[in-house]
């Protein structure tokens, strides 16, 4: 029985894929839409960012976009750079607040060297992303420099080679879709502006530039915001008294997931929380996070109630204490399939946008009370654009376009309130050659025999695919499986016997298999690890293959696991590397 229901299943899963586009489920297309982001945060780590950024607002800027995730699905990696790579970290899955916590432990363990680099960290960052970013998350990079380079003459590198790497890991960045957000770091004045600029502009990225921790929640924000869609809604600046201030803050409707609400200080804020319904939140709770740093605390309501909560702040005299709110929504927009995209000139299209919540139409209307949607409309052949307003029905966005010449047009609407917007997939028209393949008028439609033959062998074709999905089927569940349990690792000199810490490392954030050296984080000096690969196994055991040059033991007896080798919980081994001296630890728990 489950064998023929995976069959089902495969052949149901080909139907699909061969139906026309429109008449695809929408459920179907709206599953694989997310609000997540896979996000790489790229840091200046050379000596130069001690006059530039004495204070290490790049470590607290790194540290609040962290905590502006969400509380889980966002995935972060981090890469900090010299002439070289310094210190990298894989993208992670944050599922806890431990996740985010263990990556702002890494940005402060984060060192400095002497010479820049800026092309090295890009083309890493970008690496990154392309092999660690899940499907349907929005991709992106944040940099952190002064954008100034000083190569090492020794190297025999020229800055010609460095800028034409680094237009390229730009251009590829780009092409996959990953805008470049930078943030310049001036406190020396010596800031190349337009060199980070340049990066933004080439992506749809933002720029900015700061001497000053008092600028980061506002520029950490407009970076949030802009990606996500978000608007950022400015609540109040106090100047403390010593005693309790109350601020309102309002959650606007039952379809927020999270409140992000920043407080900027340098010096000690204390802070209670009430309700809509009057009850008092403890702060930290399970849906009240808090997290507080030098220069900053963030508390972050998750689900909010709807209505007017209060927040007291109490913060030292005569502090100045900055506010901003941002709302995350689980939101997206969708525009209904066109009749046509052939049209001719003069056609009038009809459109019809809605939006959808977890892949369902919205249920909540009462979101669409306070918005307005509008139709954007780019003549691809001339480049001009103009927009048509749109009704707003109450459940749905209403309203017609009448096409203006023979050209090619990108259509898309743009629905916003104040503490959002969405904007629907762009959709391609063309009214060129006449209207070629319009759809015939109705009672025009012309009559056809029933096509036997060609539904026979679309019918063993389909078979045919049946079966071959099947095993895709396999494929991907096998790519996509999980891990359990973590790994205690602990790295060996074998010159001075010394080890460090042990570290934990969850599991849990990979799929279908990983290799060591992103265990290790993707440390410079032990990149022969990668070819040691970990893959799940039965009953929570962990499978091992070494396809590198390292020799793996266990209890003192080596292992041959070239064709692979099984772990379960307690197993202990030891990798020792034979280009460096050093020794890799290992204990599998589950």
């Amino acid at each position: 029985m489950f064998r023929k229901n995976k069959i089902a299943l495969s052949l149901l899963l080909v139907v699909l894929l061969l139906l026309p586009e429109g008449l695809q489920p929408a459920a179907a297309a709206a599953a694989q839409q997310s609000s997540h982001i896979d996000a790489v945060l790229v840091m200046d780590a050379s000596n130069s960012m001690k006059t530039s950024d004495p204070h290490h607002l790049s470590g607290e800027a790194m540290k609040m976009f962290i905590d502006m995730l969400s509380a889980q699905g966002d995935k972060v990696g981090i890469v900090s750079y010299t002439d070289k790579i310094q210190r990298e970290k894989a993208l992670l899955e944050i599922q806890s607040d431990a996740d985010k916590a263990d990556l702002k432990q890494f940005i402060d363990q984060i060192d400095r060297g002497a010479y820049t680099d800026i092309s090295v960290g890009m083309k890493e960052a970008v690496k990154v992303l392309k092999q660690g970013t899940e499907k349907g998350h929005e991709p992106m990079i944040v940099v952190l420099a002064d954008g100034n380079n000083q190569l090492d003459p020794k190297s025999g590198r020229t800055e010609a080679q460095a800028d034409r790497e680094l237009s390229q890991a730009v251009k590829e960045a780009g092409a996959e879709g990953i805008p470049i957000y930078t943030i310049g770091l001036n406190a020396d004045g010596k800031l190349n502006k337009k060199a980070l600029a340049d990066l933004s502009d080439q992506t749809g990225g933002k720029s900015f530039s700061t001497s000053s921790a008092d600028d980061l929640p506002h520029i950490l924000s407009e970076i949030f915001a802009s990606h996500q869609k978000l608007k950022i809604l400015p609540v109040t600046a106090i100047t403390a008294n010593g005693s309790y201030q109350e601020v309102t803050v309002n959650v606007p409707n039952a379809n927020v997931l999270e409140a992000n609400i920043s407080l900027m200080s340098s010096k000690p804020v204390d802070v209670k929380l009430t309700d809509p319904s009057g009850n008092n939140q403890p702060i930290p709770s399970a849906n009240v996070l808090r997290s507080k740093s030098k220069t900053y605390s963030l508390i972050k309501l998750l689900k909010p109630e709807q209505g007017d909560w209060k927040l007291q702040v109490k913060g030292v005299p005569k502090d100045k204490i900055d506010i901003n709110l941002i709302f995350n929504y689980d939101l997206e927009l969708d525009m209904a399939p066109l009749a046509s995209k052939s049209v001719k000139k003069g056609d009038t299209i009809d459109i019809n946008a809605y939006l959808v919540s977890n892949g369902q139409k919205l249920k909540d209307n009462g979101l669409y009370q306070h918005m307005n949607g509008k139709l954007i409309v780019k003549d691809l052949d001339s480049g001009d654009a103009k927009e048509v307003e749109l009704a707003n029905k109450g459940d749905h966005f209403e309203g017609t376009y009448t096409v203006e010449a023979k050209h090619q047009y990108e259509l898309k609407v743009r629905a916003e309130d104040k503490s959002f917007y969405r904007e629907s997939k762009p959709v391609t028209i063309s009214a060129k050659a006449g209207g070629a393949g319009s759809a015939p008028a109705a009672g025009q439609e012309e009559k056809k025999p029933f096509p036997v033959w060609p539904v026979v062998i679309g019918a063993i074709v389909l078979a045919a695919l049946a079966a071959a999905a099947y095993f895709v089927l396999g494929a991907v569940r096998k790519a996509n499986k999980g891990f359990v349990g973590q790994m205690v690792v602990e790295i060996r000199d074998e010159n001075t016997g010394e080890k460090t810490y042990p570290q934990y490392k969850k599991l849990t954030g990979f799929k279908g298999k990983f290799n060591l050296h992103q265990l290790l984080q993707l440390a410079p000096e032990l990149k022969e690890t990668d070819k040691v690969i970990f893959t799940p196994g039965k009953n929570d055991r962990l499978m091992i293959q070494n396809n590198s040059a390292c020799l793996i033991e266990k209890s003192g007896r080596a292992v041959d696991a070239s064709r692979g080798a099984e772990l379960k919980s307690g197993d202990r081994l030891s990798v020792s590397l034979p280009q460096v001296d050093k020794t890799i630890l290992i204990e599998y728990l589950v």
